[in-house]
């Protein structure tokens, strides 16, 4: 549940990041990478 949770968060942020917000695309590639991704693997 948590990597899926992580790949859409990084869609979403790829998605964000590709129509020029540099705001929150950071913020969702932050979270899925180092956050929901490890802990997805973790558990």
């Amino acid at each position: 549940m948590l990597l899926g949770a992580a790949v859409i968060s990084l869609g979403a942020g790829y998605y964000l990041l590709n129509g020029g917000s540099t705001a929150l695309a950071p913020v969702l590639l932050v979270l899925g990478y180092c956050v929901l991704f490890p802990l997805g693997l973790a558990l």
